[in-house]
């Protein structure tokens, strides 16, 4: 499984998933995020999320495909 690591920006203090998936190109663009959350097919801290725009936080592991993506903070 590929991981990776995305860094929120500064004074961010959370994402949507349906940008992050795009913002971490494992989508190509939201309306294919939309689907994929919707399908169940995103994994969000081992369990399935379903919620299009839940607030993904530093700590949160995310597992699309063969991708994990862990949210850490931006570096102040």
């Amino acid at each position: 499984m590929k991981k990776v690591k995305f860094q929120l920006r500064a004074g961010d203090p959370y994402i949507q998933l349906i940008q992050l998936l795009k913002a971490a190109n494992l989508v190509f663009n939201g309306a294919e995020a939309q689907h994929v959350v919707v399908e169940g097919l995103v994994v969000r801290n081992g369990e399935v999320e379903l919620r299009k725009r839940a607030k993904i936080v530093p700590g949160d592991r995310i597992v699309f495909q063969d991708t994990e993506v862990e949210v850490v903070a931006a570096e102040e």
